[in-house]
């Protein structure tokens, strides 16, 4: 099988990307270097997957802008224009204030659209107008970012899927196999916040 372009940042991400190498697999490889080396690894490996900064977005998790961490602040409403190209931030926890940003898997697009140009089910998920969806294509799992703004449609740089924003991030044309999965959002005090987790399992599926 043809190996994807696409980058991992902690194994949880391995089964969603085509082309990735199962850690179980790479763990027995170690150990048969020796029992020393394997128990590193594996102890290794154990500590990656119970990272909360890699876990999944969760309900009332406040937004950061991606690349800036916690010194950007909460994204607000106001922060995401209406028009403009979607913002790409990662969830934050807002107890603690950590950013779930260990994993490329929970890069989240924010959007903000007309509320009368969205679909009814889109309306149910959406904030002040502005929708939420994973950033990573259903497809091999690439950034999915280029805005086209007089369609409202997200376009995949790599095998050129595109997805209608305003329903649900649904497959208009290209190889994904399924739309992006959506993020329920909601405003506390003028910041958005997760209303719940993804739709569905964010990047590639085997």
């Amino acid at each position: 099988m043809k190996r994807s372009r696409c980058v991992q940042d902690d194994p949880a991400d391995e089964r969603f990307c085509v082309g990735c190498r199962s850690p179980a697999r790479r763990t027995v490889l170690k150990v048969g270097l020796g029992l020393g080396v394997g128990l590193w690894w594996s102890g290794s490996a154990s500590t990656q997957e119970v990272d909360p900064r890699a876990a999944r977005p969760r309900e009332d998790d406040r937004f950061v802008l991606a690349g800036r961490g916690r010194s950007g602040g909460a994204v607000g409403v106001a922060d995401v224009p209406l028009g403009d190209p979607p913002v790409t931030a990662y969830p934050m926890d807002p107890a603690t204030g950590m950013v779930r940003d260990q994993s490329r898997l929970n890069q989240v697009l924010l959007i903000h659209l007309d509320p009368t140009e969205l679909g009814a089910e889109t309306r149910t998920h959406a904030a002040e107008g502005i929708v939420a969806y994973s950033a990573i294509c259903t497809h091999t799992g690439c950034d999915s970012w280029e805005w086209q703004a007089q369609t409202r449609t997200i376009k995949c740089p790599c095998h050129f899927s595109t997805f209608d924003v305003r329903d649900g991030a649904r497959v208009l044309d290209g190889p994904a196999p399924r739309r992006l999965p959506a993020l329920p959002l909601k405003v506390i005090d003028g910041v958005l916040a997760a209303a719940g987790g993804f739709s569905s399992r964010p990047g590639f599926q085997q």
